[in-house]
């Protein structure tokens, strides 16, 4: 059996994907992406699962996107329903930077309330990027059971998730104002500040959001 140049580049390409050193895994996730090849993919979507750097993972998704839909979609889908909560949320992060439509079924409910923060984190933001036309009303409802939750990233990420969906999103917000539980209110309360007014800031509009439901209020008043 002749082992090619080709075969030789691509045996180091995976060997450097596994390299001890974060700076060589960082050098090879970037090589790889500059010259996609099929034999690769298994081996990124493999490595996503456990990389504990970011700026390596970031690059294993870049990667990942320079190479043909066809050949990463079903790996990924494969991904999102693992044990692993760091295989989820990156396979959830490259879909979300792919873009193609086709991974919506795989925005389950579950993944939207998923125990682990980082993992529904990264299903919101795809779900906004995933969501067909005409579904972004129900979208909403599912992502308003959510206010309240974590701390405040986790909170943050929901209430970008939310205002990017626009308009459709206040009929669940004007509920969760209204709930039982006073995070709830003030996270949606906070929600719809920065929906009407983008550049309120997001910290602005939580503190105004807990004077509001410390005097009593829903917020509705008046409106």
């Amino acid at each position: 059996m002749t082992v090619t140049g080709q075969d030789t580049d691509a045996v180091r390409a995976l060997q450097g994907l596994e390299d001890g050193r974060s700076s060589v895994r960082l050098r090879t996730a970037l090589a790889v992406g500059t010259t996609p090849d099929p034999r690769f993919v298994g081996k990124l979507i493999e490595r996503c699962a456990i990389e504990p750097e970011f700026f390596v993972r970031d690059m294993l998704t870049w990667a990942l996107t320079r190479h043909p839909v066809a050949l990463t979609l079903p790996g990924l889908l494969r991904e999102v329903r693992s044990e692993r909560a760091q295989a989820r949320s990156q396979a959830l992060h490259t879909l979300s930077k792919i873009g193609d439509r086709r991974a919506w079924p795989a925005i389950t409910r579950t993944l939207l309330s998923d125990a682990d923060d980082e993992v529904a984190r990264s299903a919101w933001r795809a779900a906004v990027v995933l969501v067909p036309e005409g579904e972004e009303s129900a979208l909403a409802t599912v992502l308003a059971t959510q206010l309240g939750r974590g701390e405040r990233e986790t909170r943050l990420s929901l209430s970008r998730a939310l205002v990017a969906l626009g308009e459709v999103v206040v009929p669940a917000l004007r509920s969760a104002a209204q709930a039982p539980d006073p995070r709830t209110r003030v996270h949606a309360l906070a929600t719809r500040r920065l929906l009407r007014d983008p550049d309120a800031g997001f910290e602005f509009a939580i503190e105004e959001a807990k004077r509001v439901v410390a005097l009593g209020g829903s917020g509705q008043e008046g409106r």
